[in-house]
Formats: C-alpha cells, sequence, structure tokens
C-alpha cells in the first residue's frame, strides 16, 4: 500500500486523515467537509470556466423561429 495515499490533506479543513478511513466522504475527511464543499457549489462560489465562443446576438437576417 503506497504511503502517499495513507495522509492525505482534505481540501475543506486542510486536517491530515488516512485516505481508507472513510470512502463514503472521499476526498474529504469527513461528510460536513463533503457538505461544505457541496454548498459552495450550490452558492456558485466554485465554476468550472466556459470556453465556448459567446453567441453574437441576433440579427434581423437570422431566423427567429
Amino acid at each position: 500500500m503506497s504511503d502517499a495515499l495513507k495522509n492525505v490533506r482534505c481540501p475543506i479543513c486542510k486536517k491530515a486523515f488516512d485516505w481508507h478511513s472513510n470512502p463514503e466522504s472521499r476526498p474529504f475527511c469527513s461528510e460536513r467537509c463533503r457538505l461544505i464543499d457541496l454548498g459552495d457549489w450550490l452558492e456558485e462560489k466554485h465554476r468550472i470556466p466556459d470556453t465556448t465562443p459567446a453567441k453574437p446576438f441576433l440579427t434581423p437576417e437570422d431566423d427567429y423561429s
């Protein structure tokens, strides 16, 4: 078993924990930290950048149907 995965840090509280101790909450140390992260996503504190080009406004030549 790799020692690198034995002790990892929680991305929320930075507490060191054993990767194999609580598989349901990974990569977080606990259910609490997992829910804090979920709340941050729901409040849009985290975002995945959109790299698609912006669509230009419709012009009179566009089909409006």
